[in-house]
């Protein structure tokens, strides 16, 4: 039986393996362009230089700029909801939990300046496949706080104002600060935005 294109070997390794090595290449150039030089000033020929691989590869993997951006878009909000996941696991109070959960969003989200570029700012007016994609996002991060509170304070909880004003307000506020704080604004600093987002996201949880 011939084996699956999945277990072709090339240069001593997997095919499969060679070209998931290739798109997260891909995926750390986009962080580093659309995270630097803005994705109105990238290119494509920039995305394969900063990668290290060629024209050709690229098209193996993404159609045009928009869907490398989107897939960076996706990895950094997959991975803020990983972390943000994992700390909440780690405590079971609700002020622990809220706390868990704002400082690892935005260390996740804010550590590196050219992540919260992409996430705040590169995505917002790009065209209708993005701002759709990043709607999508939005909708996720909201289902994931509603079951996140769900499950802290029972099935039956209900947030001042009900769920869909209570985690726009809040997811809100949280993108606005995280941004702020990832610029290196000197007014605002990871502990002041973890002690506001955590009361607003305590009062949320009051009935």
């Amino acid at each position: 039986m011939p084996a699956g294109s999945s277990s072709r070997m090339y240069d001593g390794r997997p095919v499969a393996a060679r070209r998931a090595r290739r798109r997260e290449q891909f995926l750390a150039a986009g962080v580093e362009v659309f995270g630097e030089s803005g994705y109105q000033n990238s290119s494509i020929t920039a995305l394969c230089r900063a990668a290290g691989l060629a024209r050709s590869q690229f098209y193996e993997h993404f159609g045009n700029r928009d869907d490398l951006l989107i897939a960076v878009y996706d990895q950094i909000q997959t991975e803020a909801r990983q972390a943000v996941t994992a700390a909440m696991a780690a405590t079971g109070d609700a002020v622990g939990l809220a706390q868990a959960a704002v400082r690892a969003y935005a260390e996740s989200i804010g550590r590196d300046p050219r992540v919260a570029r992409i996430a705040h700012v590169e995505v917002v007016g790009v065209g209708e496949r993005v701002e759709q994609r990043r709607l999508e996002q939005r909708a996720l991060w909201m289902d994931f706080f509603e079951n996140q509170m769900r499950r802290t304070l029972g099935p039956d909880f209900e947030p001042p104002g009900g769920f869909h004003t209570a985690v726009i307000g809040y997811f809100g506020a949280l993108l606005a600060l995280v941004h702020q704080w990832s610029t290196g604004d000197e007014q605002t600093d990871l502990a002041g935005i973890t002690e506001v987002l955590t009361r607003f996201l305590i009062s949320l949880m009051t009935p």
